[in-house]
């Protein structure tokens, strides 16, 4: 079996952490991207050996940049997961158009400038695999959350629209909607509000960054070729789409 080649963006931490060990422990050649910590970065690359390479998926000449380096230290790319994001939370009366356009940029514009990256190298050689994280949030909204929601609700629709484009070359294009999942992000929340929202769960908890990886790693298996357009959800029940 060939071992393929797999980036993962914000690879470094909770939920990309999780997707960068669970393919490493699949066979495959793992390169996971980070933005700023390089410190967490160096611990995770010490700790896995994962190497790690720092840009902003953001930027799309950088993200260009940082493809061909990847594909000249490991090979050419099969599999990509887009699961860098950030979150500028404020109400539309507070929210600036900074806070808009930053979590737009990264979450959604993050996922064209890395496909774009890689997608015409998987279409040429006839195999790819891509696979985004939404959020439960883009499916079903979330208060004071316009721009985080929206743009992951932009990933849905970016996701069906390239799996049309793929299909024929066989690169899949799907999506995971996690739930609320223990995190450093999530652990953040005071005790009072997460004890709110573990109750409008069904399964009676939080997900663990784990148990998205899993559904990452099925969706980019080899013997995974039919499932493309598709969004898992994977939220304990709490949003049933």
């Amino acid at each position: 079996m060939t071992e393929r080649v797999a980036v993962v963006t914000g690879g470094t931490r909770g939920i990309g952490e999780a997707i960068s060990l669970h393919l490493k422990n699949k066979g495959m050649k793992v390169a996971a991207t980070y933005a700023g910590n390089e410190q967490k970065a160096a611990e995770f690359t010490e700790r896995t050996g994962i190497p790690a390479y720092k840009f902003d998926v953001s930027d799309f000449d950088a993200c260009q940049d940082a493809v061909t380096k990847i594909e000249n230290d490991l090979g050419s790319i099969d599999v990509l997961v887009n699961n860098a994001g950030i979150t500028r939370d404020a109400t539309m009366k507070r929210q600036s158009h900074q806070q808009w356009q930053e979590v737009i940029d990264t979450n959604l514009g993050g996922c064209f400038n890395m496909a774009k990256s890689v997608f015409e190298g998987m279409a040429e050689r006839g195999y790819g695999r891509i696979v985004n994280i939404g959020s439960i949030n883009g499916q079903a909204g979330q208060y004071g959350q316009v721009n985080y929601a929206a743009a992951k609700s932009g990933i849905h629709g970016f996701t069906k629209a390239l799996a049309q484009e793929g299909a024929r070359n066989n690169v899949t294009v799907n999506a995971i909607a996690p739930g609320y999942i223990d995190t450093d992000m999530v652990a953040a929340v005071p005790d009072n509000v997460l004890e709110k929202i573990v109750a409008r769960i069904p399964v009676n908890r939080l997900g663990k960054a784990e148990e998205i990886a899993r559904g990452v790693g099925f969706l980019v298996d080899e013997d995974a070729g039919f499932i493309t357009g598709s969004t898992l959800s994977i939220n304990g029940g709490q949003h049933m789409y």
